[in-house]
C-alpha cells in the first residue's frame, strides 16, 4: 500500500514538473514574440522581409528628420527641444531612444541645474519625462551608425500615438497561444503562439527623429 502511494505521488510531481516546464517553454516563447515586434516596431522593413511590417525608421518622413550634424554630435538640449516641435500638432507622447541616449539626457539635465522628472504609469512602472514627455528605451535602437565619417551615432524619435497619428494594428486577441496536440511523426506536442501586427501612420507630422547622435 504504501509502496503505491509513494508511486502515485512520484506520478503526480513528475506530471505537475513536466507541466511547469512546458508552461516555461510557452512563456519563453511569447517574451520572443513580444521582443520580435519590438525589434520590428524600430526596424522593421517589409522591403527586407515581406512577414514584417515598417518600423518606425522606415515610416518617419525625410522631411521629419532632425540632424545633430554632417558627421553628428553630443545630444544637446536645444536640439532634443527642436525633434520635440517637429512633431506638430501638440507635443509628442513619447520619445524613444537607447540606454546611452538617455544617460546623456539625464547628464545634461543634471547639467543644467535640474534633473527629470518621474512618476508610474498605468503599471505601476516608474517613468522618466522630459517636458513633461515620456522617455521610453528600446535595445534594439543602435549606437554603432554611421553618419558621415562617424560611427559611433543613435537616433532618437518622438511621436504622439492614436487615431491621427501613429497606431498599433492587432488581429482580435493580440497575442495568442494556441495548443495544437500531439505530433503523429513524433513524440512531442506543439504550442502555436501567434501575433497578428503592424503599424500605421496617419499623419506623416506626428513621427519625427534626431539623427546622428553621438556620445
Amino acid at each position: 500500500m504504501g509502496g503505491d502511494a509513494d508511486i502515485d505521488n512520484f506520478l503526480i510531481a513528475t506530471r505537475s514538473n513536466l507541466q511547469d516546464l512546458e508552461t516555461a517553454v510557452v512563456q519563453l516563447k511569447a517574451k520572443a514574440v513580444r521582443q520580435l515586434f519590438e525589434q520590428t516596431f524600430v526596424t522593421g522593413d517589409v522591403t527586407a522581409n515581406a512577414k514584417s511590417f515598417d518600423g518606425l525608421d522606415k515610416l518617419c518622413d525625410p522631411a521629419q528628420a532632425v540632424s545633430m550634424g554632417a558627421n553628428g554630435a553630443s545630444l544637446t538640449l536645444d536640439k532634443l527641444d527642436e525633434l520635440i516641435d517637429t512633431v506638430k500638432g501638440g507635443k509628442p507622447d513619447l520619445l524613444v531612444m537607447s540606454r546611452r541616449s538617455r544617460r546623456s539626457v539625464n547628464k545634461l539635465a543634471r547639467t543644467s541645474g535640474s534633473f527629470l522628472e518621474a512618476d508610474r504609469d498605468e503599471f505601476g512602472q516608474m517613468l522618466q519625462f522630459y517636458d513633461g514627455v515620456p522617455i521610453g528605451v528600446s535595445d534594439y535602437i543602435a549606437d554603432n551608425l554611421t553618419v558621415g565619417t562617424s560611427t559611433d551615432c543613435s537616433v532618437i524619435y518622438a511621436f504622439q500615438m492614436g487615431e491621427g497619428a501613429l497606431s498599433g494594428l492587432t488581429s482580435p486577441g493580440g497575442l495568442q497561444i494556441e495548443r495544437v496536440g500531439s505530433l503523429e511523426t513524433k513524440d512531442a506536442t506543439r504550442t502555436r503562439i501567434k501575433w497578428y501586427g503592424s503599424l500605421a501612420l496617419f499623419n506623416t507630422l506626428k513621427l519625427a527623429r534626431l539623427t546622428g547622435v553621438r556620445p
